[in-house]
């Protein structure tokens, strides 16, 4: 799979490669010709109006895989003056800055999914998903209903000068013995670069290999499977819809939350390093239901974060509240993962 990518626009010449990467990212993925070219205008546009309006803007793509039909997200991060009428800045010909103001239009309307986050004086937030033609279909098997009843929205990056991430995460929906269940995992290699890499991906190997087995098992299985690496902090979060569960185990610091109405749990890791030095692996048990959210997150990203400090954000796309968590919280320092989950809102 071919990388994230993300850059800060802090300068003009940055809109050139941001279109560049896009395009080359399109083709990478095998969008033709002419979809590539909605990528890198609507790339385009965002980067401008980064430019624009922004006072720390960042422009993330993200490839995406969907029935075997590949795309492209985009986030656009600012801590700009935000927006006091979403509605009105997406008007043609609405503009603060004397410009043709058809930027965030041209963008909704090149996109296959689009969703806009703002709040005055803290910034804007913007997802849109791109899908090469034709985009994935709705399927009505019972199979395909369950692996869509999960929206997941990620981001995971490398440290500033690295280019691999020593994060991994992974997403595995299966229908076994069990029931219906959505299995989920954020790995942390010690340390960073490709050492980091190759402890973090076992982990990920480790789950699709005894997906079939209980959190803690695979737990217990990727411990023995990353001791040749240098170790990782490993979580994994078990959600069962029809039993309204979420299962949890976790080695390290991966922190994980679950919002459930007005409450909210943070989830218990024990101390150690998988693959190395590990004294407990512990099961625990956690109400789930269709309105519950969960967040998980390296630590790369800060955890002093309060969700209900933006107003309406649980509400809305997993990827959006993932950007938001990582252009306030993201140390910058070290690789990052913000992992958001919810069941799909029909």
């Amino acid at each position: 799979m071919t990388n994230p990518w993300a850059i800060a626009l802090t300068d003009p010449t940055q809109v050139g490669e941001a279109r560049r990467r896009a395009t080359s990212l399109a083709r990478q993925l095998g969008f033709n010709e002419e979809d590539s070219g909605k990528v890198a205008i609507a790339v385009t546009e965002a980067a401008n109006n980064l430019l624009r309006h922004a006072t720390s803007g960042q422009l993330l793509l993200h490839p995406k895989e969907n029935h075997g039909i590949a795309g492209i997200e985009m986030l656009a991060l600012d801590r700009g003056p935000g927006m006091i009428d979403v509605e009105e800045c997406l008007r043609d010909g609405f503009s603060t800055t004397n410009t043709s103001g058809n930027g965030l239009g041209a963008i909704q309307r090149l996109s296959h999914y689009f969703e806009v986050y703002s709040v005055p004086q803290q910034g804007t937030a913007i997802v849109c998903q791109f899908w090469a033609s034709p985009p994935p279909p709705d399927r009505d098997s019972r199979r395909d209903r369950f692996a869509n009843r999960l929206e997941v929205g990620v981001i995971c990056l490398p440290k500033p000068g690295e280019t691999l991430s020593g994060d991994s995460w992974s997403y595995c929906p299966l229908s076994d013995s069990y029931g219906n269940r959505h299995l989920l995992l954020v790995a942390d290699g010690l340390g960073h670069g490709p050492q980091a890499a190759q402890a973090s991906l076992a982990a990920v190997n480790a789950l699709w290999e005894y997906a079939e087995r209980t959190p803690l098992e695979i737990m217990q299985s990727a411990h023995g499977a990353l001791r040749s690496t240098r170790g990782a902090a490993v979580a994994i979060a078990e959600i069962r819809p029809e039993s309204q569960q979420l299962i949890y185990t976790g080695v390290g610091n991966i922190a994980s939350c679950i919002f459930n109405q007005e409450r909210s749990s943070s989830m218990i890791s024990h101390h150690g390093t998988l693959g190395h030095e590990v004294r407990k692996v512990q099961e625990f048990t956690y109400p789930w239901s269709e309105s519950s959210l969960l967040i998980m997150h390296s630590d790369g990203l800060g955890t002093q974060w309060r969700l209900e400090s933006y107003p309406g954000l649980k509400y809305r796309h997993p990827s959006l509240i993932a950007g938001v968590l990582y252009r306030d919280f993201c140390r910058g320092r070290d690789d990052v993962t913000v992992l958001v989950a919810r069941e799909r809102i029909s």
